[in-house]
This record gives structure tokens, C-alpha cells and sequence, in this order.
């Protein structure tokens, strides 16, 4: 009887282990999507970023721009940082 009982409590034990990895999985491909979400949203975001940052350039005048325009495209090209830059180094600020 002790065998049995230790067998069918390992038995029940080894259900309840298997039943939290599966909520785990469920929990990490909760995640991972959500991942996904946030990566595409930011990449979106980034591109907008670089798009403003060509508008600007192009449709701004040359004495507004600090340096040559045709110089500022390959620095916009930068993710992130070419755009920033462009915006508060490349234009030229009356005050």
C-alpha cells in the first residue's frame, strides 16, 4: 500500500508540474507577442522619426542648415541618433 500511495503522489505531483510549464508557455507566448508589439511599434516610431527628419531637411532653406544639406542624409540615416542630431546640432536655432 505505502508503494502505491508514493507512486500515485509522485504521479499527481509530476500532473501538477506538467500543468504549471504549460501555464508558463502560455505566459511566455503572452509575452513574446507583446515583445513583437513593442519592437514593431518603436521601429514604426524610428521611421516616422527619420521621415521628419528628411521633411525638414528638405524643405528647409540652406542658410537655415548648419553644414551642407547633402552631409545631414547619410548622418539622418542613423537610427535614432541621426535624426536627434540633425534636430538640435543641424538646424540653425534664431533666437
Amino acid at each position: 500500500m505505502d508503494k502505491k500511495t508514493d507512486a500515485q503522489q509522485l504521479s499527481a505531483r509530476a500532473k501538477e508540474a506538467v500543468e504549471v510549464a504549460k501555464d508558463a508557455v502560455q505566459v511566455a507566448t503572452v509575452a513574446r507577442g507583446f515583445g513583437k508589439l513593442a519592437l514593431g511599434l518603436l521601429a514604426v516610431v524610428q521611421v516616422a522619426f527619420a521621415f521628419l527628419a528628411f521633411w525638414d531637411l528638405a524643405w528647409r532653406d540652406g542658410d537655415d542648415v548648419r553644414g551642407p544639406k547633402p552631409a545631414w542624409v547619410p548622418v539622418i540615416l542613423i537610427n535614432w541618433v541621426g535624426p536627434a542630431a540633425y534636430f538640435l546640432a543641424g538646424i540653425r536655432h534664431k533666437r
